[in-house]
């Protein structure tokens, strides 16, 4: 066998786990074991500039591709910054696997030395700290089976002196995926089945909402079989965005993203059938669709979810397998062919999904202001559809949530943990993951105050030499913030910070930057945009006024009350 240093066998062993991109800040405790990943063939290594960001890139990076994801940290201080980005990616259910160097082992004293593990524990990621010399590679591959098998990120903690030691393997690395026992995909109990298919059959008014459950199992056509064999409505949750585009009965994002029409039509719902998602409060079950029954076909099912009953009926079951078995069922029922009780699907329907707008309430706007709902009109007409659309998080998030005809497989972004400041990061993943370079196709939405957080990586985005255009919704200040002071008669100073220059910030770091003032001019920005290969800023001057729905439904009901 090779005699190396266990660093470089670690290296290897990341890389016989089908690892081909890493993200990382580096620090004395992984500085030696990212740099020989990066020298292994096949491998891109992104340094960025803060270490919630190689986490949150990662993220993005898995939810574009599929694909485990790597990202890595030094000990102490490097993993305590993950605080924010590990829960996100653990309630998104991405799975990840974080190298992590921890304190010398045999060190008396360590200034950056600090239990990790409980850390990264209550975030809902695993840790493993992996201390002895002889077991390495066995918890290498615990680290990625516990991370697919769960789907969640895995913290890997070495101490950077063993990572130094000299390793002789005495046999090749045997993988994770060699260890995976073959399991066939869940099925249901036939009388839960047989309930679901009653309720379905005498449905009215049924509604089929799909999460991302179904991509993962490739269950949208089967799920498109099904609503139209009902006479439902199809709708999406906001991760799996986009899910059923192209169909004429899809009313969009449900839940706090409702267009007008989607909660219009879920008020009235008396079955909502939600596959491959969890009935999270979000979602909108509790506030949204109270008085519809709900189905819920999932392979992890939780009868109390957020202080509240999640469903009526639990189908547990593979979302492809489970949807196969509904639409037996009613076939069964009802003989081939014959149509259900539903009368929901009309062509004034169709015709009000394809043109209403998603929120048309009046606002007065002043002069030099856009109102952000004609920003993102005017974005959405001039981008390509196989554009990839990244999305932080924040106010203004909901605008653009609303772009017609964008497929989920172009569509990013991850509001699990409802933090804010992510978007240049989950853009540097997409960009990692389509590997395109300065022909990137990937346009970032983000707000002026969560732009802020990570504008350091504007550096990251030069070096790598990534092309994105990044649209930054500028109301001068935190907009979910200062509405819900506004709204509560209270001073909203605190929230209220004035408008950076960002297309001159753009400049400072080489790139190139427009304001904007004016929608007409967007046509031919963008054109310009695509016909060069330099990342962009827009800086777009939106109204402080303009309050999404969600919003003004969080103010109704008085945020923070459920």
């Amino acid at each position: 066998m090779k005699q190396n240093v266990l660093y470089e066998a670690l290296a290897d062993a990341f890389v016989a786990e089908d690892i081909d991109t890493q993200f990382v800040l580096m620090g004395d405790g992984n500085m030696h074991w990212s740099t020989a990943l990066g020298k292994l063939p096949g491998v891109q290594t992104i340094h960025v500039r803060h270490e919630h960001c190689a986490v949150a890139a990662a993220t993005a990076y898995n939810s574009a591709t599929g694909k485990i994801a790597a990202a890595s940290v030094t000990c102490g201080p490097g993993l305590t910054q993950l605080m924010t980005a590990l829960p996100a990616a653990t309630r998104a259910r991405l799975p990840m696997v974080v190298f992590a160097g921890e304190a010398p082992i045999n060190a008396k004293f360590y200034n950056q030395a600090i239990d990790q593990a409980p850390l990264v524990t209550a975030t809902g990621a695993h840790y493993i700290a992996a201390h002895s010399v002889p077991r390495m590679m066995d918890y290498v591959r615990e680290a990625f089976h516990i991370a697919k098998d769960e789907r969640k990120p895995v913290v890997l903690g070495i101490p950077y002196d063993l990572q130094k030691v000299e390793y002789m393997a005495n046999q090749p690395y045997e993988t994770s995926a060699m260890y995976r026992p073959k399991v066939g995909r869940m099925h249901p109990d036939p009388e839960v089945v047989a309930e679901a298919v009653e309720r379905l059959a005498a449905a009215k008014r049924p509604i089929v909402l799909g999460g991302r459950g179904v991509l993962w199992s490739g269950a949208r056509d089967a799920v498109i079989k099904l609503a139209d064999r009902c006479g439902a409505l199809l709708s999406n949750t906001l991760p799996a965005r986009g899910l059923f585009h192209d169909h004429p009965f899809g009313l969009g994002v449900t839940g706090s993203y409702f267009t007008s029409l989607g909660k219009e039509m879920y008020e009235s719902a008396d079955v909502v059938l939600a596959v491959g998602t969890s009935l999270s409060y979000y979602v909108g079950g509790g506030h949204n669709f109270a008085k519809a029954c709900k189905i819920q076909v999932d392979d992890a099912p939780r009868g109390l979810r957020d202080g509240q009953k999640a469903a009526d009926i639990y189908v547990r079951s593979d979302a492809l397998i489970g949807i196969e078995a509904i639409l037996a069922g009613l076939d069964k029922k009802l003989g081939a062919g014959k149509p259900t009780a539903a009368a929901i699907r009309t062509k004034e329907l169709a015709h009000r999904i394809a043109t209403e707008p998603a929120d048309s309430a009046p606002f007065d706007i002043a002069p030099g202001v856009l109102d952000p709902r004609k920003v993102i009109e005017a974005i959405d007409a001039v981008v390509p559809k196989d554009w990839d659309i990244v999305v932080g998080g924040g106010h203004q998030a909901y605008f653009n949530t609303q772009m017609r005809g964008r497929p989920a497989e172009r569509y990013t972004t991850v509001r699990e943990f409802g933090a804010v400041g992510n978007g240049l990061c989950y853009a540097l993943g997409v960009a990692a993951a389509r590997r395109q370079g300065r022909d990137g196709k990937i346009v970032l939405f983000e707000g002026d105050g969560g732009f802020l957080f990570h504008i350091q990586e504007l550096e990251t985005l030069k070096r790598q030499g990534y092309r994105i255009l990044m649209c930054l919704m500028n109301d001068g200040g935190y907009g979910s913030e200062f509405h819900k002071l506004r709204a509560d008669g209270l001073d909203d100073s605190l929230a209220v910070f004035g408008r950076p220059a960002f297309e001159k910030i753009a400049r400072g770091f080489d790139l190139r930057g427009h304001e904007i003032r004016d929608v007409s001019v967007i046509p031919k920005l963008f054109a310009d945009f695509a016909a060069q290969g330099e990342s962009e800023i827009w800086n777009i001057q939106i109204t402080d006024q303009v309050t999404a729905p969600i919003m003004r439904q969080t103010v109704k009901r008085g945020h923070g009350k459920m």
